[in-house]
This record gives C-alpha cells, structure tokens and sequence, in this order.
C-alpha cells in the first residue's frame, strides 16, 4: 500500500466522521437528534424530530461521505483492495465519528453512498430494494436490513467476482447488523416505529 493509499484511507474516515444530522440540526435550530427521538444521528430519526426537509439534507450529507472520497479513489486509479477499504474508512467514520466522541449513526446512508461510488447500478439496486420494502412495510430499520443483506449479491452480479468489494460490502453489511441491534430486537417483538411517526 502506497503512501498515496494510506492518506486516502484516513481522509476517507475524516470526512466520514463529520455527522451531517448533528450539525443540520444545529444550523436549523433543531434539537440534537442524539437526545432526541431514537437518539441516533441519522436522517430517519432527523424526519422524527425535524421535519423531511432538514432529514433530506441530512440523508444527502451522508450519502456524499461515502460516495466522494469512493469517486476520489477510481479517480486516483487505487486497485479495488484500496477502494473497498476507503469506502469503509468513510462508513467508519460515520459509525464512530472522531469529531463527536465515536457516537455516530447506524451507517445506512453512508453505506449507499459507498455502493453508489462502487458503481451506479449497485447503488441504485440497494436504494431500490430500500423503497421498495419501505413502501410496503414504512419500517426504514427492516428496508435497510434487507437492502444491505442484499448488497454483495448486487456487488457480484454487477461487477463480477471483486472479491475485495463483495467482502468489504459483506462485512460493512455485518456492521450495519450490530449497530441495528436494537432495532432487530424490536421487528422481533412488533415494536418498531413507522417511518415518519413522531416519538
């Protein structure tokens, strides 16, 4: 790994590790959504606390974490090892931000936003899977589950067998898991909230 790499790995988690839900929120005069709502940073709990316009935004600002430092390394020409592990660094940095004590959100947008930067198609592949749950079940915690579930298989079948990218996509997929824990807890039992309700 080059030096070139190296710093591409670590600007990737730096940008990754600036929370667009914490400081939309503060610009637009917002509570903090990490004492708010489910307490997470992310645009699905921003909607809860503020609205579809500042949780568009927030939902825009993370997908851009992961897709520009992505694009940043096909433009660099890195090999798919050093382009896999940039888009992790950056889904990293927004699950365990250094700017904001490592308390970041659950990594879905970002996570897209990577996907979107591995190429097009596997972007909007995992988006569609999202809406498409989403719609039918308006439970953005289940549509996210089964969208990243689904993520290597769409990384293999769009970009063939790069082994880098479908392992990487694979375990951010396990992350995102962990980090939905609670959330696994309460599809289990019938608690989960309803995209959009007030909590």
């Amino acid at each position: 790994m080059t030096l070139t790499d190296a710093s591409l790995i670590l600007v990737a988690y730096l940008f990754g590790s600036i929370s667009s839900a914490i400081i939309v929120c503060r610009l637009m005069g917002l509570p903090d959504p990490r004492t708010q709502g489910s307490g997470n940073p992310g645009a699905t709990n921003v909607l809860r606390v503020g609205g579809k316009t500042p949780a568009a935004i927030t939902l825009f600002g993370d997908m851009l974490k992961g897709l520009l430092p992505v694009l940043a390394g096909h433009w660099l020409g890195v090999p798919p090892l050093v382009l896999g592990l940039t888009g992790a660094a950056a889904f990293l940095g927004h699950l365990y931000p250094v700017f904001f004590g490592f308390r970041g959100g659950k990594g879905v947008a970002t996570m897209l936003g990577v996907l979107f930067g591995f190429h097009w198609a596997v972007g909007a592949a995992t988006a569609g899977t999202w809406l498409l749950v989403a719609k039918g079940f308006r439970i953005s915690s289940l549509a996210a589950l089964i969208a990243t579930a689904l993520a290597p298989l769409y990384v293999w079948l769009i970009l063939g067998p790069v082994w880098p990218l479908v392992g990487i996509t694979a375990a951010m997929t396990v992350l995102l898991y962990w980090r939905h824990r609670s959330n696994i807890q309460r599809l289990l039992s019938g608690e989960e909230s309803l995209i959009g309700k007030k909590e």
